[in-house]
C-alpha cells in the first residue's frame, strides 16, 4: 500500500481517551511532524517498535492541542503489517478531529471502514475468517459469541479447513498424475480408494456446514418458542423472564394473535424468546393467522418450551420439535401429589413452576443454558453466511465427486469437480477471492477498524 492512512479507533462521542490510528510507509513520519516529545525524549522517528513516548501534539500555528501518548509499531509487527503510530488523545471531539485534520495536512488520509483490518489481509497477517472474525469480535455482546468470535480469531476455522484441503488436494494429487499420463491409459488412483476418501471428506463438511443453524442463533440469539394452549402462561412466563412486562397478560382466551420477541442474556448465552398464539380450534380468521404463526416458529426454534397448565394437563396440544422442554405451570394451586404424577409422566427434560409468582424460572433458565450445549463445547462453529455458502457449493462440487466416480466418468471431469470443490473452501480463508467479495467484507467493518 502506497498511502498513509488515518482513523479514530474509538466509538464516537466523548470520552475520557479516543485512540488516533495511523498506518502506512509514512505513518511514522506523519505522526512525528505534529509532535514535540517531552524533556529528553527522542522523535518519534528512532523510536523503537512498540513502545510509546508522551509529548504535545501542536497545531499549524505553534499552540499545543494536547498532550498525547504515542506509540511506535514498526512493519511488519503491527497489526496492518505496516509501519504504524497510535496517538492517544483526550476525548474531546474538537481534539479528535483537529488532530485528523493535522494529520491528512501532512500527507495522509482518511481511513475508508475496514481498511485496517483489509491492509492487515492483503499484508498475510490474518486470513479472511480471521479478519471477520475481528468485526464479530467487536460485535458480541455475551460470553458465547465473545467465545466462538475469539476462536475464530485464532484461527480455529482456518485450521479446520487446511485440514479438510489437505484431504482434497490428496484425492486431486492421484488423479491429476492420471492426467498426465493420459495418453498411456495408466490408472495411479483406486476408483475405491477414492470414493472412499472423498465420501469421508463429504461427511466433514456436512458435519461442518450443519453447525452453521446453532452458530447464527449464538450469535442473533438462539431462537426459544414458547408455545402451548390458550391462557396456560405463555406471556406470564416470557414477562417473568424478561424481568419486566413485555406481553399482555389476561384471563381471556386468545389474547395474544401474533408472536413476540426478546432478547436476553442468560449466563453467557442470548436467546430469543418468542411469545405465541395459543393453539386451539378458533373460528377467528386473525387468530387463526396467528396459530400458524406459531407453528412456523415451532420449525424455526432451536428450543420449544412447552407450556401446560398444571390444572388443565388433558387439554394440552401434541408438539412436535427435536428439542421440547416441558414446562408445567401454575403449581401454585396444585398439589404434591399431582405434581409427582405429572413429573412422571414426563420425565426428565420437565421442570414445573409458578410464572405467576416466579418461582422455579432460575431451574427453567438453567435447563435452557444446558440444551445450548455446543456454545460450550470446542468443535469448530460456523457462524457466518459467507461461510456457510461457500460449504454448501463445495458439498455440491463434491456430490459430483462421488457421482462420477461411482459411475466411472473420466479422470479429467471428477479433478474438475475436485478443483471446484477447493475453490470453494479456499474462497472462505481468502486464498482465491474477488475485489466484490473483499469490498462487501470489510464495508461492514467501521472506520477505525
Amino acid at each position: 500500500m502506497t498511502t498513509t492512512i488515518c482513523a479514530v479507533s474509538t466509538p464516537a462521542g466523548v470520552g475520557a481517551i479516543a485512540v488516533i490510528r495511523i498506518s502506512g510507509p509514512e505513518a511514522i513520519g506523519v505522526a512525528n511532524s505534529i509532535f514535540k516529545p517531552f524533556g529528553k525524549s527522542s522523535s518519534l522517528l528512532s523510536a523503537a517498535s512498540h513502545s510509546m513516548t508522551y509529548g504535545s501534539l501542536v497545531s499549524d500555528d505553534g499552540s499545543v492541542l494536547d498532550d498525547v501518548l504515542v506509540a511506535v509499531f514498526r512493519s511488519p509487527h503491527s497489526y496492518t503489517g505496516e509501519d504504524s503510530a497510535e496517538i492517544y488523545v483526550h476525548g474531546s471531539s474538537y481534539i479528535q478531529q483537529e488532530t485528523l485534520r493535522l494529520l491528512c495536512a501532512h500527507g495522509a488520509v482518511l481511513a475508508t471502514a475496514g481498511e485496517f483490518s483489509r491492509r492487515a489481509f492483503a499484508n498475510g497477517k490474518m486470513d479472511l475468517t480471521q479478519a471477520e472474525a475481528v468485526a464479530d469480535v467487536i460485535a458480541s455482546e455475551t460470553r458465547s459469541s465473545h467465545r466462538i468470535a475469539m476462536s475464530h480469531l485464532k484461527g480455529q476455522v482456518a485450521n479446520k479447513l487446511a485440514a479438510l484441503r489437505a484431504e482434497l488436494i490428496e484425492l486431486t494429487s492421484l488423479l491429476e498424475l492420471e492426467l498426465d499420463f493420459d495418453e498411456e491409459d495408466v490408472e495411479f488412483a483406486d476408483r475405491g480408494r477414492l470414493l472412499a476418501l472423498s465420501e469421508t471428506l463429504n461427511a466433514e463438511l456436512k458435519s461442518l456446514s450443519s453447525t452453521f443453524k446453532f452458530g447464527n442463533a449464538i450469535k442473533n440469539g438462539i431462537p426459544v418458542a414458547i408455545v402451548g394452549s390458550t391462557n396456560v402462561g405463555k406471556s406470564t412466563l416470557l414477562n417473568a423472564i424478561c424481568g419486566e412486562e413485555r406481553a399482555i397478560v389476561s384471563d381471556i382466551h386468545g389474547t395474544t394473535r401474533d408472536t413476540i420477541d426478546a432478547l436476553v442474556n442468560v449466563n453467557g448465552v442470548l436467546f430469543r424468546f418468542i411469545d405465541t398464539a395459543g393453539i386451539r380450534k378458533s373460528f377467528d380468521a386473525i387468530e387463526k393467522i396467528g396459530i400458524e404463526r406459531t407453528l412456523q416458529q415451532i420449525k424455526k426454534a432451536y428450543v420449544v418450551l412447552h407450556i401446560i397448565d398444571a390444572t388443565e394437563i388433558d387439554q394440552c396440544p401434541v408438539i412436535e420439535h427435536d428439542n421440547i422442554i416441558t414446562v408445567i405451570n401454575k403449581i401454585d394451586v396444585v398439589g404434591k401429589q399431582r405434581l409427582g404424577d405429572l413429573m412422571e409422566k414426563y420425565g426428565p427434560n420437565c421442570v414445573t413452576i409458578s410464572a405467576k409468582y416466579g418461582t422455579n424460572i432460575p431451574q427453567l433458565t438453567q435447563m435452557l443454558v444446558v440444551a445450548a450445549h455446543m456454545a460450550d463445547n470446542d468443535d469448530v462453529i460456523i457462524t457466518n453466511e459467507r461461510h456457510y455458502q461457500c460449504l454448501v457449493k463445495a458439498m455440491k462440487s463434491l456430490d459430483a465427486v462421488i457421482e462420477g466416480l461411482t459411475d466411472n466418468r473420466t479422470s479429467e471431469l471428477i479433478a474438475e469437480d475436485l478443483r471446484e470443490c477447493n475453490r470453494h473452501l479456499s474462497e472462505i480463508t481468502g486464498e482465491i477471492s474477488t475485489e466484490d467479495v473483499l469490498k462487501s467484507i470489510f464495508s461492514r467493518f467501521c472506520i477505525g477498524k
